[in-house]
């Protein structure tokens, strides 16, 4: 038998959730409850594979919980066939503390929760803390403070239980075709001042380009005026030395 501070209370199914005893074969020797994803290592003893991994992990001696002979993880395989056998087995919904009456099997628990009507869900409206029952969503949506939902009429209002009686669809989109006509003509004004920003930028420019093109037509006209003004005097110094 498995040394009881090992036990690992969460690795099987809880026996008292089954409708009838579980056989005795089907219990983990580890965890004590009902087998989960069962396991058989090579001295033919069977664990929850959950239980003698985290068993195998825990231990510095890697020997099995029941006869202490040594187990290899690798050789440890997962009995699928008695995993669907257990999966058979009849549960009581673990609601029943809470009134649910139906008994199903283990492998349909899961989907079983997703729809019971005494499951214990958190409401879902942001900034509600309330747990109730699914079968009383209903009834508590129709009070809850932090109820919203979009306009049933597709105006795109998000609503609240103070804003819905007052709500018109018309007005509602009246005053929002004129804020974003307010916009629209907000972005035309700030666009019209940007050109003509870009306008006057552009002028200067202009203005700064022709004066730039003047200087340098004064400064090619000075340039003729000094080259014809040193081929003269070049001119006249060599008629000069040749009269000499």
């Amino acid at each position: 038998m498995a040394d009881p501070d090992m036990s690992l209370q969460s690795g099987g199914h809880d026996v008292e959730l089954f409708v009838e005893t579980p056989d005795y074969d089907l219990i983990c020797t580890i965890c004590h409850g009902v087998l989960r994803c069962p396991v058989r290592a090579a001295c033919h003893h069977i664990f929850c594979k959950k239980c003698i991994l985290q068993w195998l992990k825990r231990c510095r001696q890697q020997t099995c919980p029941c006869c202490r002979k040594p187990v290899n993880q690798s050789l440890i395989f997962v009995m699928f066939k008695l995993s669907k056998v257990i999966g058979r087995l009849k549960i009581k919904c673990k609601n029943k503390i809470r009134g649910c009456p139906h008994t199903l099997a283990l492998s349909e628990q899961y989907c079983h929760s997703m729809s019971c009507l005494f499951q214990l869900i958190p409401c879902p409206y942001q900034g509600c803390r309330a747990q109730l029952l699914r079968r009383d969503l209903d009834a508590h949506a129709r009070h809850c403070e932090h109820w919203s939902q979009p306009c049933h009429m597709g105006c795109g209002t998000v609503l609240s239980h103070r804003t819905q009686a007052k709500h018109n669809c018309y007005r509602q989109l009246r005053h929002e075709y004129e804020a974003r006509q307010r916009n629209h003509r907000a972005i035309a004004a700030a666009l019209r001042r940007k050109m003509r920003r870009m306008q006057s930028t552009m002028a200067d420019m202009k203005r700064q380009i022709g004066l730039i093109c003047e200087s340098l037509e004064v400064m090619d006209e000075l340039e003729e005026v000094e080259e014809e003004d040193l081929g003269q005097t070049s001119g006249s110094f060599s008629s000069s030395n040749s009269s000499s």
